[in-house]
């Protein structure tokens, strides 16, 4: 709710002082008039402060109310400068406006506030939806549809079979429940180039001769196959050796069985040769893959191994093809399997999903894997798992097709779906950063980490839109690796464009609500209390009576007559600016308007209340909150206490009250003055 109060008190109280010295002294010279006592029952407009929302966090009555369940999001409020779904202000600004700490600690019962502060609201549904969106990785059949053909195809959408053409009917297919306002992440590779088929067959794939004799800074070509995967990175083998590759370009859609070519520059990490991050792999067909007969360990023996490796001078290790039985060890996101004979432990290294399932918490286990590099100063063997029991753990490349496919250049995409109920389409005002995105933006992986720079999205959006429109909205999807649980989950945020730059929804607001103070105590109240005390210079009496005068010179047929030359009272219902109350004598009411001449003290004096009631103090709260309306399920009031003057020369307290029964909308309830 907008406040127009302040500048109008700044207003009222110029306009008051410019007319302290002029003669509109009448009520000075009128025979038992008193001024009131002063108190400290007020109604004051305030907007929170950096450090009262510390106030309410430190607050120990509110920390009682959030008890050790909601401890962390009270804390938050100080340090983020907000309230939340989990600290709502309705409940929490008690707290501070009861805190002797609080600088109107001290107003009386009856006082009320109207407080402005932040508060976090609810997100667009559609961030949950996308965050929560199931994966697709656009696969080697799919293509093979799509070029209806199982030979005439390439991996890749292209200009004449394009991803927004071909991926609705490719999820139709594959999500046949779909119901609508699903959302699908997909994953695919796209193309500027036409493959050409009909060409020469491309001679067979011929393995490189490479890695059995390499060094660390060599720069290799090699031309292998992958014998097993990790999140981390797959192993290459070729005819005469193998290698460990840290985070190639794709690696997550490697698959065992795939044909790859690398321009390698060989490097090592603890004690493993390794092909260096962010080599860029291309995939080239597949082929079936046998594994050599792994290598069995006694703990003597890997003792003996990891002395000899750790040694001055030696050479790093390649991947040894191997297998133990061990028990396994569970802590927290850690997994390691003691050996027998040893102090040496085994380390999944970028252990799939799959793999930390089958690897339970004091199980003897027996794996297969490669050993590809020793950490922790000889205290584990990083293996890449293969084979944990009877189970394989690897995904294999699909066979190869009759004849090779083509290839074409292509960047591997992703883009976000949407079912509108009977149809999938691109879903309106969605970005999803692809592979491309995340190295423009320094990652070293196709995610973040820790905390995502600010500055990221909104120059990605600037660059992708140059055209956008002020308002326009975006929702951006990426990838987060959070280091603590080891899982990498879909984020989504809205982003809102104001014309020069995006900026992020953060779901905070600015709000105002009232509170009131009452048996000592403050809650909160959406109705509202204003009291005017009567005399001369109280600015907010003057606001709200000269408001009065003004609307009946502005509202009523011959207005101007029933407001006296000054400008500042009128006799229509009696308001009056400069004394601050309503005078209710008759005599003077008929002095000023003639057209009072015929009617009796009673019948002006019941007229004057009547229009004051239902008229002039209506007009006058729609100008000076227009933004009040009504709430479901409370009733919203806005009760005035003031000062009447009566006709046996008495100033008189009195308070009406109205109901706000649409938006700006104020209806008579009652009057203690006709009680």
């Amino acid at each position: 709710m907008k406040r127009h109060i302040n500048k109008l008190l700044l207003l009222g109280g110029f306009a008051l002082a410019l007319s302290s010295c002029d003669d509109n002294s009448w009520n000075d010279k009128l025979p038992g008039f008193e001024e009131p006592e002063p108190s400290q029952v007020e109604s004051i407009d305030y907007t929170l402060t950096a450090n009262d929302y510390k106030l309410v966090a430190a607050n120990s009555a509110n920390k009682a109310l959030a008890g050790s369940d909601k401890a962390k999001a009270l804390a938050a409020v100080g340090t983020q400068g907000y309230f939340s779904e989990e600290i709502p202000a309705a409940d929490y600004i008690p707290g501070l406006l009861n805190d002797y700490k609080f600088q109107y600690f001290t107003l009386e019962n009856g006082s009320a506030m109207n407080i402005t502060y932040r508060t976090a609201t609810a997100l667009p549904e559609e961030i949950k939806a996308i965050a929560a969106a199931e994966k697709y990785a656009v696969d080697e059949a799919d293509y093979q549809s799509v070029w209806k053909s199982d030979e005439d195809y390439t991996l890749s959408f292209a200009p004449s079979h394009t991803a927004a053409r071909s991926i609705p009917g490719i999820l139709k297919a594959k999500f046949p429940d779909a119901v609508a306002d699903d959302y699908v992440i997909v994953n695919y590779n796209t193309s500027d180039t036409d493959p050409v088929f009909n060409t020469p067959d491309e001679p067979a794939f011929e393995l490189s001769n490479v890695l059995g004799s390499i060094s660390k800074g060599d720069n290799v070509e090699i031309n292998g196959y992958v014998t097993a995967v990790s999140t981390q990175g797959p192993v290459v083998v070729d005819a005469s050796g193998s290698v460990f590759a840290y985070q190639p370009t794709g690696n997550s859609a490697l698959k065992v069985g795939d044909q790859v070519t690398m321009d390698a520059t060989i490097d090592s990490y603890n004690y493993g040769f390794q092909v260096k991050r962010n080599t860029e792999v291309t995939v080239k067909g597949t082929q079936t893959v046998t594994y050599p007969a792994a290598k069995t360990w006694t703990g003597t023996e890997v003792d003996q191994f990891v002395a000899d490796v750790m040694a001055s001078g030696a050479a790093p290790i390649s991947p040894v093809y191997s297998k133990f039985t061990g028990k396994v060890k569970v802590d927290g996101n850690y997994i390691n399997i003691s050996l027998d004979g040893t102090t040496v432990q085994l380390s999944p290294y970028g252990a799939s999903d799959a793999v930390k399932a089958a690897l339970t918490d004091g199980a003897t286990v027996t794996l297969e894997g490669y050993v590809v590099a020793i950490a922790s100063k000889g205290k584990f063997l990083n293996i890449i798992v293969t084979k944990v029991g009877n189970t394989g753990f690897y995904t294999l490349a699909a066979a190869a097709a009759s004849r090779a496919v083509v290839t074409v250049p292509s960047v591997n995409e992703n883009a976000i779906y949407k079912f509108d109920g009977s149809e999938w389409a691109v879903a309106p005002s969605t970005v999803i950063l692809s592979h491309a995105d995340y190295q423009a933006m320094g990652q070293s992986h196709d995610n973040f980490s820790g905390d995502v720079p600010s500055n990221y999205m909104p120059i990605m959006l600037k660059n992708r839109f140059p055209y956008a429109d002020t308002d326009d909205t975006m929702f951006v999807a990426y990838y987060y690796y959070d280091s603590n649980s080891k899982a990498t989950t879909t984020r989504c945020d809205q982003y809102l464009y104001n014309g020069s730059e995006w900026t992020l929804n953060d779901g905070v607001v600015t709000e105002t609500a009232q509170f009131v103070k009452s048996n000592g105590k403050w809650n909160y109240d959406p109705s509202m209390v204003i009291t005017l005390p009567s005399g001369r210079g109280v600015a907010i009496s003057t606001l709200y009576f000269q408001t009065c005068v003004d609307w009946v010179r502005n509202n009523v047929t011959d207005g101007a007559a029933y407001i006296s030359s000054y400008g500042n009272n009128e006799y229509y219902c009696g308001t009056s600016a400069y004394q601050g109350n309503v005078d209710m004598r008759p005599g003077s009411a008929k002095e000023a308007y003639a057209g009072y001449a015929s009617m009796s003290d009673d019948e002006v004096m019941a007229l004057m209340k009547k229009r004051f009631e239902t008229e002039v103090m209506p007009g006058a709260l729609a100008i000076l909150h227009p933004d009040m309306k009504p709430i479901d399920g409370i009733d919203v009031t806005v009760t005035i206490n003031f000062y009447y003057y009566t006709a046996d020369r008495k100033t008189l307290p009195a308070t009406v009250v109205y109901e706000v029964t649409a938006p700006a909308t104020f209806t008579f309830v009652s009057c203690t003055w006709n009680d």
